[in-house]
């Protein structure tokens, strides 16, 4: 008896031959959107590193900020400039004892309306500042309300308070410098240095 292979009918490859390009285009359609998917990942993943590095790059421009501020404060140590505000500059001799104004809202932009804009740096960071002298009134920080090295008017400062190291009979007052960076896509931060100067 002699053995016959069977091939398949024509009927039967007509039947099959569909089946192929239907489950190669499920997969072709699968592989897409997967490959969507990784995009947009990535696309997510370097956003994100892009605002965290505008943000870290904020917080590097506020030390312009702060050198512009401390000049200032330097420059007129040794003027009576420092006992009364000098708004031009965004400097103020006396912060306020009301718990509700000071310290005052620092993301509010109102707080900003009257600040010194240092200007822009390279890579467009706008830096602006606000001075406080930590006294409660203005005028000469002698016989005021001052955070100081010494006790004056009441207040006590650091250890030459409590009879602690009585090295410098000069006083150091203390001056709070508040630095506001906008950075490209509306990054911006907020950053705030107590500098003490003995005048």
């Amino acid at each position: 008896m002699e053995a016959r292979l069977k091939t398949p009918s024509l009927r039967a490859r007509r039947n099959q031959s569909g089946v192929v390009l239907f489950i190669a285009l499920i997969v072709l359609v699968a592989m897409t959107l997967a490959g969507i998917a990784i995009m947009r990942s990535v696309d997510t993943s370097n956003a994100i590193a892009g605002n965290v590095a505008f943000k870290q790059g904020t917080l590097t421009a506020a030390d312009r900020g702060f050198d512009v501020a401390f000049t200032f404060l330097k420059n007129n140590v040794l003027t009576s400039l420092l006992d009364q505000d000098y708004p031009s500059e965004a400097y103020y001799a006396a912060v306020s004892r009301d718990p509700d104004v000071d310290p005052p809202d620092w993301s509010d932009d109102n707080v900003w309306a009257d600040a010194n804009v240092v200007g822009t740096d390279a890579a467009g960071n706008k830096l602006s500042y606000i001075i406080h002298r930590l006294c409660y009134d203005k005028g000469a920080y002698s016989g005021n309300y001052c955070a100081t090295t010494k006790k004056t008017g009441g207040a006590a400062g650091n250890s030459q308070s409590i009879m602690g190291f009585q090295g410098d009979p000069t006083p150091m007052v203390y001056f709070r410098v508040t630095v506001r960076v906008q950075g490209p896509r509306e990054t911006m931060s907020i950053v705030q240095s107590n500098i003490g100067i003995q005048y």
